[in-house]
């Protein structure tokens, strides 16, 4: 890889880094709403459905404009977007108004994430590994989260959530050097510009299988801290520490995850993963005390190593439509997932919070099964420059 391109994938990761942060920081405010505001379960869960519905259901259609005009200025834009919503959400005591605040994050994450993935490809020249350093940027921006949000609300409470504008400030700088670095318009436009067949059948199987992920990490990222906090007989640094488990395992599970597909294959990497998921959700949900963080931490490596990997298959499944595959594997089958956040809330209200974490089970082993018979498509590749005819020479004319 070119230093051009190790410097454009740098800046990229760092960008995709603080553009993450704001999605990590809705579920990690989600403990504050209830101790601080008495929210129940399903009206916190509301605000993490909030952030996620716009976004899901958004960031496919820019992914589909991108695909026929190139838009780079949308990665600055949208990591500003994202973090004025979350550092909104806490001023002022109104439901109606942090339902807003945090909507208008969820759209300004989805304005960034189909053109920085198209930017990331490009950058990346086809390497998994290279693309995993991009999805590891985000993961460590959900990481971060957790802590940051405890630092800002143990400073001044909810109303001092302005604060966490400081990382989309940093981002918005960033994007535009990555921007300015992989050359703009024209190398996104080049990555646009592949060549083979879209083959629709195998990318929605591999969507509803993101879905199904998606679905798991998002009950997980509202509910885990408040979980743990029962199962463990601990306090806020109990449950901000189970957080930050989910979430900073994923930094190890996504560039794992690269350099595995690069030895075995993309497809056979997944479905372990989703195996391994089913397996630690249990371990979650039925192991008492401090042996939580363990699974916790395997539940971070099952959700995460195929993360990457979902982008690039996503991607080579529709080469001709890079925006809308990665608006969708990106996006929409990852968002997605907040739909399901209330319900789970209001059947922890019903019940309890671990039965409400039991359907979390099933749902790894679905996707699992839509994997199956699933096969590795061939990366999409740009075409050759067109090269200019060479000039003849006039000839000579007698005098």
């Amino acid at each position: 890889m070119s230093t051009n391109r190790n410097r454009s994938i740098i800046l990229l990761s760092l960008g995709h880094s603080c553009v993450d942060v704001y999605q990590g920081a809705v579920a990690a405010l989600v403990p504050f709403f209830v101790s601080e505001r008495a929210y129940t379960y399903a009206a916190a869960s509301g605000i993490v459905l909030a952030a996620s519905l716009l976004s899901s259901v958004v960031q496919p259609l820019f992914g589909v404009v991108t695909d026929r005009w190139p838009m780079p200025w949308l990665l600055p834009a949208g990591a500003l977007t994202g973090g004025a919503g979350v550092a909104l959400c806490g001023v002022g005591g109104s439901y109606a108004l942090t339902l807003a605040a945090v909507a208008v994050s969820g759209i300004g994450v989805a304005a960034y994430h189909p053109e920085a993935a198209r930017a990331a490809r490009a950058a990346a020249g086809g390497s998994n590994t290279a693309m995993g350093w991009f999805s590891l940027g985000g993961n460590i921006g959900f990481a971060v989260a957790p802590p940051l949000v405890a630092a800002v609300v143990a400073v001044g409470g909810l109303s001092a959530s302005p604060l966490l504008v400081v990382p989309a400030l940093a981002g918005a700088a960033l994007c535009a050097a990555a921007v300015r670095s992989s050359g703009s318009r024209a190398a996104v436009a080049r990555a646009a510009a592949v060549s083979g067949i879209d083959d629709w059948t195998s990318f929605v199987r591999l969507s509803g299988a993101i879905v199904c992920r998606s679905i798991v990490f998002v009950g997980l990222s509202a509910f885990i801290s408040l979980y743990v906090r029962q199962r463990t007989g601990g306090g806020e640094v109990a449950g901000t520490a189970a957080l930050f488990v989910l979430y900073g395992g994923g930094a190890l599970g996504t560039v794992a995850g690269g350099r595995l597909a690069d030895r075995y294959g993309r497809l056979a990497v997944v479905r372990r993963s989703y195996t391994l998921t089913v397996l630690a959700v249990v371990g979650v949900i039925l192991v008492p005390g401090p042996a939580v963080y363990l699974f916790v931490a395997l539940t971070s490596a099952g959700l995460y190593v195929p993360f990457a990997l979902h982008i690039t298959l996503g991607q080579d499944f529709l080469p001709r439509r890079l925006g809308t595959a990665s608006g969708v594997t990106l996006g929409l089958a990852v968002s997605v997932g907040g739909v399901a956040a209330p319900g789970l809330g209001a059947l922890a209200d019903a019940t309890s919070l671990r039965t409400a974490l039991v359907p979390l089970i099933v749902l790894p082993a679905l996707g699992r099964l839509l994997l199956c018979g699933l096969r590795e498509p061939d990366p999409a590749v740009e075409p050759a420059p067109l090269q200019r005819p060479p000039r003849r020479r006039p000839r000579a004319t007698s005098a």
